[in-house]
């Protein structure tokens, strides 16, 4: 029998998409997820944090089947919006891939729920009793996940499908610790006395995904900020209003400007040198990996206030000291990162300056260890640090006979055996071994390329093929 195909994956998406939804605002797509279940007249509960799961009965004559979970989030980065909480997606086919334009696409994780709606909406799949659950805020805190109630879930086989690797089946992640520091400030207010201000920008990086992407040796604009900003601890002359740089705490910074001003023209000469040699820096370091990121200066209109020189000397010394991108490469697992550090945004508030640092590591110890170092830099500048996240990591046994199952639906169905990989990126795994005792995970999902960023884009065709593994899977586990 002719199994269904994805179109009407590629509708729910469609749908999704028109439903604005970065980290901590998921309401209307919860909203949109209980109509669904509604629609369906199946179970579903909602919790606190809007997390939301759907129940539906086995297929007619596998009842008595063990329940299956598919697992996916309800959040996106929303990188490139204007107004993420208002403005839709555009999304558009191109040579074989989905992009939108100007923004990221929410493939990740939007088309694996999109996949799990659908298996809900289509009779004709043959499945196990199945709890779909959604999460919310994986993107920015994992608050979703770590607040799950131990009765959410009756489940202990879970299928995620929110991995990007089409060709391997995610078996374990890194943990993680998304920590937010806050310099305080008190501005002073400036006198129109003939200062010449500047906005600097640095834009056209590639940003990315700040763990899948750690390694790829691209460049943070939080490098050149920092780079300016020596420059003005320095200089008597130059001082600083605003400082916006970075998009989503998940993800490389791609771009950011600041406001600055100078008091002479010799000062005025220093930032244009300044500017320059940044330019040249980045041709001759970041040609290959960011070819279009470059630094401008323009004259712009004064501001009000300014931020004192101690606040961004604290800055700049903690900047210097924290590591940005890979800190240590796995002795264990080739070629993959073991332990990192981002810098996501840095943004001046009305009474601080805002820092957001997200620590990766493999190994829980080295993620706590070098997440607490970190802190300690920001608390010696007189910061107070928040931590926001701290996500155990997951290892999966490669050898359980779930996994192997997986491992041999895509062999028969895709005629390929997948590898088995642990990643560095966190997924909400860990709070799910921790809440609920003997849960069994496999991550699997389609070619997704750039994600948490303006080039994100999925390949329509492993969407079709992750679809038909997951029909197969479904019917053997029933």
């Amino acid at each position: 029998m002719a199994r269904p195909s994805t179109e009407r994956v590629f509708s729910i998406f469609r749908e999704l998409n028109q439903i604005p939804r970065p980290s901590h605002h998921e309401e209307r797509v919860a909203d949109f997820l209980c109509q669904f279940a509604e629609r369906l007249h199946l179970e579903y509960e909602r919790d606190k944090e809007n997390c939301v799961v759907i129940r539906k009965p086995a297929s007619r004559g596998h009842e008595e089947a063990e329940t299956v979970v598919l697992l996916n989030h309800m959040d996106m980065v929303c990188v490139g919006m204007d107004d993420p909480l208002c403005n839709p997606i555009e999304a558009y086919e191109e040579n074989g891939w989905m992009k939108a334009r100007g923004t990221s696409l929410g493939a990740d994780n939007g088309i694996g729920l999109s996949m799990a709606l659908a298996v809900l909406e289509d009779e004709s799949i043959v499945h196990p009793p199945l709890e779909v659950i959604t999460t919310t805020n994986e993107e920015d805190g994992m608050s979703g996940a770590s607040q799950l109630s131990r009765d959410f879930l009756k489940g202990r086989k879970v299928i995620n499908l929110d991995s990007e690797d089409y060709d391997t089946i995610t078996t374990g992640a890194a943990g993680a610790c998304l920590q937010f520091h806050r310099i305080p400030v008190q501005r002073r207010p400036v006198s129109d006395d003939g200062r010449c201000w500047y906005r600097i920008r640095v834009e056209g990086g590639l940003g990315g995904h700040s763990g899948v992407d750690i390694n790829k040796g691209r460049c943070s604009a939080v490098l050149p900020a920092k780079a300016i900003l020596k420059t003005v601890c320095l200089n008597d002359g130059i001082e600083v209003a605003s400082i916006q740089m970075g998009e989503a705490n998940a993800s490389i910074a791609s771009k950011g400007e600041m406001v600055l001003c100078a008091a002479t023209v010799e000062a005025s000469e220093v930032l244009k040198k300044q500017v320059d040699g940044i330019n040249r820096w980045l041709r001759e370091e970041y040609n290959m990996s960011d070819p279009g990121m470059v630094c401008s200066m323009e004259k712009c209109e004064g501001q009000d206030t300014l931020i004192p020189k101690n606040a961004v000397k604290a800055l700049v010394d903690c900047l210097e000291r924290v590591p940005q991108g890979v800190v240590k490469m796995s002795e264990t697992m080739s070629g993959t990162v073991e332990t990192s550090n981002n810098v996501g945004r840095i943004a001046t508030e009305e009474d601080c300056i805002f820092v957001s640092t997200h620590t990766r590591s493999f190994l829980d110890d080295k993620m706590e260890a070098l997440s607490q170092e970190i802190a300690s830099i920001f608390t010696a500048a007189g910061a107070e640090t928040e931590v926001v996240m701290s996500a155990p990591a997951w290892q999966e046994d490669q050898r359980s006979p779930f996994l192997q199952l997986v491992s041999n639906t895509f062999q028969d169905v895709l005629g390929w055996r997948p590898r088995m990989v642990a990643m560095h990126f966190v997924l909400e795994a860990g709070f799910f071994v921790q809440h609920y005792p003997g849960i069994q995970m496999a991550s699997i999902g389609p070619r997704i390329v750039e994600p948490h960023s303006t080039s994100e884009r999925v390949e329509l065709k492993t969407v079709d093929d992750i679809w038909q593994v997951l029909m197969e899977l479904l019917e053997r586990l029933s």
